[in-house]
């Protein structure tokens, strides 16, 4: 491999190929990347975080006061998780990802936020399917069946239109919610990001099921198109508007 590319692993998955790969990028100075891809489409990328966080920070803002146990839904290359982690009202975090290969990217040091996870006795890594989970009563802690949570931030699909995969589409039904807000503490929290702009018809459905939904558009810099881009960041509440 050449200095400026290098594939750090590569594994057959039911979701198809997946790839974790390094590069730097000469046009921003020699900045080392880290790209994770699933077949053709770009999952995620250490470029492009603050979405990421933004997620973390406006679900667990959106709670009250108190310590919170919380659920993230998607590792990826783990800027969800750990931005949660660094709020001080986190007394237990669960990461669930239903790719083994993801979780031993973080365990094995394999990408550059493993350590912080792997050494803060907070975090879980749960190998599991995020959907299934949702859907079942037993939820997401296999050391605690039908445990309740404060939040639970969910970054897997690119929306609730464009899915990694078809099975995943019965979740954001109104069915789907409500099994998952059984998992959630009387005033819990569900966040969702999506790459797509706020979709209404999927905001009248948040509704159906939760007493409070905002929808927040989070801006970023895209150095690699010279412009600015955009994301959004439901954030849904049990609890009624304060």
């Amino acid at each position: 491999m050449s200095r400026d590319f290098s594939e750090l692993d590569f594994r057959k998955t039911p979701l198809g190929d997946l790839s974790l790969r390094r590069r730097r990028v000469r046009s921003l100075d020699d900045l080392e990347v880290f790209e994770v891809k699933l077949g053709e489409a770009f999952l995620m990328s250490s470029l492009f975080h603050e979405v990421e966080v933004a997620l973390a920070d406006l679900g667990l803002e959106a709670l009250g006061a108190g310590s919170h146990d919380v659920v993230v839904g998607g590792l990826g290359l783990g800027y969800t998780a750990v931005a949660a982690l660094k709020h001080s009202t986190v007394r237990e975090l669960i990461v669930v990802d239903a790719l083994d290969a993801v979780i031993e990217w973080h365990q094995r040091g394999l990408v550059p936020l493993g350590s912080t996870l792997n050494n803060d006795p907070r975090c879980r890594l749960i190998h599991g399917d995020f959907f299934a989970l949702a859907a079942s009563t037993a939820g997401f802690d296999p050391a605690s069946p039908t445990r309740r949570f404060h939040c639970i931030l969910l970054d897997i699909d690119h929306s609730p239109r464009n899915l990694l995969h078809p099975r995943h589409g019965s979740f954001y039904s109104p069915a789907g919610l409500h099994a998952l807000a059984a998992h959630l503490e009387p005033e819990g929290v569900f966040a969702l990001w999506s790459d797509d702009p706020p979709d209404d018809e999927f905001i009248l459905t948040l509704k159906a099921v939760f007493a409070t939904v905002k929808a927040h558009i989070v801006k970023f810099a895209n150095p690699l198109l010279d412009r600015e881009s955009a994301s959004t960041v439901y954030v849904a509440s049990l609890a009624g508007p304060g």
